[in-house]
């Protein structure tokens, strides 16, 4: 649920967007991280009207940005030293640890027990709550993109990323119990898009291609549904991403649409099916389907997009999300210009989403110097100013700061039917938001506050 630095960021290949780093929304769409070439913010997106921005720091050339659900805690990587990542209470100002790596870092995803890092050739994991480094997956295939997905269900903590740099092939890992429980033969082409929902029990997935997208069963790997995006041309799809409940996916590319599909089978032909022209014609292509060729018989049992958004331009990349807001289905799009769009959903009928307000994310001292505005670019509600990373750091702390901190542990340990190892287990609850408590994290905050990765 990102935009990278290599795609529409600071020296991507699509052009003008080259103050914009890199956007993404946490793990359950309640707040948008946003870099650019002078600094990185923080936005709640709790109201569809206004936008708050909770945190702004002046770390310049930001390229990934992740923030752990609403909690405090922020891992940062920038183009200066694009081989260390940086972990920080961003509420504190504190630099909790920084961890250094043999090769450039392409993406970071994590969850309430794991924190990945993928490079292009290797991939680290990590136990989030001391930063203890639990397995190196050494020479997977090639992934230049960093391409990788790890479920927000931490209980099951399932990472998905390419088995092959040539066809679509996917390795579903376990990251709780460190073992690889399945690999899917997804697409012919090479992946470019996946993403778990939010319960860890489907896998959505799209190729280089970019004109089918499956949904497949975890852990079992069977395909549950397929949607066709198009079939005139090749786009490059840049964002997946399941509704909370797990009945909707929206995916966005490089196109002006942004389509979303429903997660339904079609249901016995019964009586109580309305007797309609459409309904009529779709049994007829249903029943036809098993005499025709493979190829032709799918193309025909591919669903289309239930509902769909058409943005201002193309060409750029971009990432969607969708959430709910103020208790309704929103679609949510942060372009590569600086831009969040959000659409109000309707989940009975679909169709042509209605865009419910606009968003300027580049506050107006941010375009000083870079000409005139974009077109469609004017904010319909202010962007609330933010406080600086200086003087979120010059705020006196509450406690003082030792070497050694204490564990986290959102939910004060395991959950009912959980199994994890004892060494996971924090010394006590720790609540982010509470600004008398500090993150986790003590073993790699040396001397120097640094740390090695190392394989196993």
């Amino acid at each position: 649920m990102e935009i990278g630095e290599g795609a529409g960021g600071p020296g991507g290949p699509d052009g003008p967007g080259i103050r914009f780093g890199c956007a993404s929304f946490n793990q359950d769409s309640t707040s948008l991280a946003l870099g650019t070439k002078t600094n990185y913010k923080l936005f709640s997106l709790t109201m569809v009207e206004k936008l708050d921005c909770i945190h702004e720091s002046e770390t310049p050339d930001v390229y990934i940005v992740e923030r752990l659900f609403s909690s405090s805690l922020v891992v940062v990587v920038s183009t200066a030293m694009p081989q260390r990542m940086n972990i920080y209470h961003f509420k504190k100002g504190t630099e909790i640890c920084n961890y250094s790596y043999p090769d450039k870092i392409l993406a970071v995803k994590l969850n309430r027990q794991r924190l990945v890092v993928c490079l292009e050739e290797s991939i680290y994991i990590h136990n989030i709550k001391d930063m203890k480094l639990l397995k190196t997956l050494l020479n997977t295939p090639s992934n230049p993109s960093g391409l990788c997905a790890l479920s927000v269900n931490h209980s099951n903590s399932y990472l998905a990323y390419p088995g092959s740099a040539t066809i679509g092939e996917i390795i579903v890992y376990d990251a709780n119990n460190l073992s690889t429980l399945t690999m899917i033969p997804a697409h012919d082409s090479p992946l470019a898009a996946l993403t778990f929902n939010a319960s860890a029990t489907k896998l959505a997935s799209a190729s280089e291609k970019g004109t089918v997208i499956r949904v497949f069963s975890i852990p079992e790997g069977l395909r549950l549904f397929e949607f066709r995006r198009g079939m005139k041309r090749y786009v490059n799809i840049s964002s997946l991403s399941f509704s909370p409940d797990g009945q909707f996916l929206c995916a966005s590319s490089n196109t002006e649409t942004v389509h979303i599909f429903k997660m339904e089978q079609m249901g016995p032909s019964g009586g109580d099916e309305a007797a309609t022209w459409t309904s009529y014609v779709g049994k007829m292509f249903s029943a036809a389907s098993s005499y025709f060729p493979a190829q032709v018989s799918g193309m025909m049992s591919q669903d289309r997009a239930f509902a769909t958004v058409h943005l201002l331009t193309s060409g750029q990349r971009n990432v969607c999300t969708l959430a709910t807001i103020q208790k309704l289905p929103r679609l949510l799009v942060a372009t590569a210009d600086g831009q969040l769009f959000i659409y109000n959903v309707d989940p009975q009928d679909g169709g042509e989403c209605m865009l419910a307000q606009k968003h300027r994310l580049f506050g107006v001292d941010d375009d000083q110097g870079e000409g005139t505005e974009l077109e469609g670019s004017k904010v319909t509600g202010p962007v609330q100013a933010c406080p600086s990373y200086a003087a979120t750091a010059a705020l006196p702390a509450s406690g003082p700061i030792t070497a050694t901190l204490t564990g986290y542990s959102e939910d004060g340990g395991a959950k009912k039917g959980e199994v994890i190892p004892e060494h996971e287990f924090a010394a006590g609850p720790v609540c982010l938001d509470d600004e008398n408590e500090f993150p986790p994290i003590n073993w790699c905050r040396d001397g120097t506050g640094g740390g090695q990765a190392r394989r196993s």
